[in-house]
């Protein structure tokens, strides 16, 4: 019997505090090694392998190593893009990785009279055929399914594997109703598993005329909502799937994590001198020694401001207390004194998303391109470009060129500063 593993949302480089870094560059090296101990045949990574297309570099520096002693075991690693690792404007260290033959990207293909025709890529080992389509920011992948030539890659015989890192409307959580999705239709017939990668809690189900399409979920967590998954008990790990000429067995591999505790305290009704004091009382009594604590603030206050709140001492009365990393979100918290936007979301990302498609019907623009649900999108994608950071080494001149370079590609303006 063969056996492959499947993980996915790896996110590294995802967290800039030192403490949770270290945690999910071990999270990784830790699915790692369980892949050699348990002897794989290939290990398949379906996206967001790293949380940027240009990483730090320390954090690529021991994923390689992890990898190579992989790779050094005679276990291939294949890889497609994730929404975080792709870029459409420079080479992604997942292109730089691949071209020093680490692993293999596995998507290929060509678009030929309006249609997308896919080849696969066999293992050797094994015989097992993989394609798949990459993600793109925003969901921008959707199109390349509406255009995929699925007749061709049905009539593929043997055992098949397509990849993809995008959200299936009909596997969605419910928390995640807005996160861009395609419905399970977009995706070909007959393969024996679908290895999916964006949601980031484990999910799998079979379905009719398809077959088994799983997701592994991340490893550790790629934004705060994961870390207040993992304090409520979702289990974080990858797969192993079991097989000859169709699956026998799919096993969860549980990469446990550390120990939580999460707060959500409610400021609803109270002023902010009231919210102040309790949530230093409460900072002085929850159980803080050797976790990850979280404290999660909302509601309306009757009065006040939120700059009132001393949060900083609140974090540093948790730590003093032992806490290992605090995280407080107060994106729920407003005041019935002061006029604010609300915001939607979980994350500050999630938020910007969705104040620009709140919004964009209010800006007048004369490219049709730029409006409604294309324009939120393409704004989201600007303001990702524009908050880059100066490489190491990059003088401000080139940073600058660069940054309106990709600006220019994003708007298709190419034209008009030729």
């Amino acid at each position: 019997m063969y056996k492959f593993a499947h993980i996915s949302d790896c996110h590294l480089g995802s967290n800039r505090d030192p403490f949770l870094r270290n945690l999910e560059l071990s999270a990784f090296h830790r699915a790692l090694d369980e892949c050699m101990k348990r002897k794989v045949d290939f290990i398949i990574i379906t996206g967001d392998l790293f949380h940027s297309n240009i990483p730090d570099l320390g954090v690529v520096n021991s994923a390689v190593k992890k990898m190579n002693e992989v790779v050094g075991q005679n276990i291939p690693i294949y890889v497609i893009y994730g929404s975080h690792d792709y870029s459409p404007n420079e080479t992604s260290i997942v292109d730089i990785l691949s071209s020093a033959d680490l692993f293999k990207k596995v998507v290929r293909g060509e678009i030929e009279d309006e249609k997308l025709k896919l080849h696969f890529f066999t293992d050797p080992k094994t015989g097992v055929k993989i394609v798949g389509i990459s993600a793109r920011r925003l969901g921008l992948e959707k199109r390349y399914f509406e255009m995929l030539d699925r007749e061709s890659l049905e009539k593929e015989p043997g055992f098949k594997i397509f990849a993809f890192h995008s959200g299936i409307t009909e596997l969605k959580p419910k928390h995640l109703t807005q996160m861009e999705s395609i419905p399970i239709s977009y995706l070909p017939k007959g393969f024996n598993y679908y290895a999916g990668g964006h949601i980031h809690q484990y999910t799998k189900r079979k379905f009719e005329e398809y077959g088994l399409i799983a997701y592994p979920g991340t490893i550790f967590a790629g934004y705060p909502r994961d870390l207040e998954d993992n304090a409520k008990g979702i289990k974080r790990g990858f797969l192993i799937i079991f097989f000859n000429s169709e699956i026998e067995k799919v096993e969860f591999v549980e990469i446990p994590g550390p120990e939580y505790n999460l707060f959500e305290y409610d400021a609803t009704g109270k002023n902010s001198a009231k919210v102040r004091d309790e949530l230093l009382v409460k900072a002085g009594e929850i159980s803080a020694e050797k976790k990850i604590v979280l404290l999660k603030v909302g509601g309306e206050m009757s009065g006040g401001n939120t700059s009132d709140i001393d949060f900083l001492k609140v974090r540093n009365t948790l730590l003093q207390r032992g806490a290992q990393y605090v995280s407080i979100n107060r994106h729920g918290l407003t005041t019935r004194d002061y006029e604010t936007v609300r915001p939607m979301g979980e994350d500050i990302g999630e938020i910007e998303r969705n104040i620009f498609k709140e919004n964009i019907g209010a800006v007048k623009v004369s490219v049709e391109s730029l409006r409604g649900e294309t324009g939120a999108k393409i704004a989201a994608e600007l303001l990702t470009v524009l908050r880059q950071n100066q490489k190491v080494g990059e003088t401000k001149k080139d940073y600058e060129v660069r940054v309106l370079k990709q600006a220019v590609n994003l708007l298709k303006l190419e034209e008009a500063f030729k």
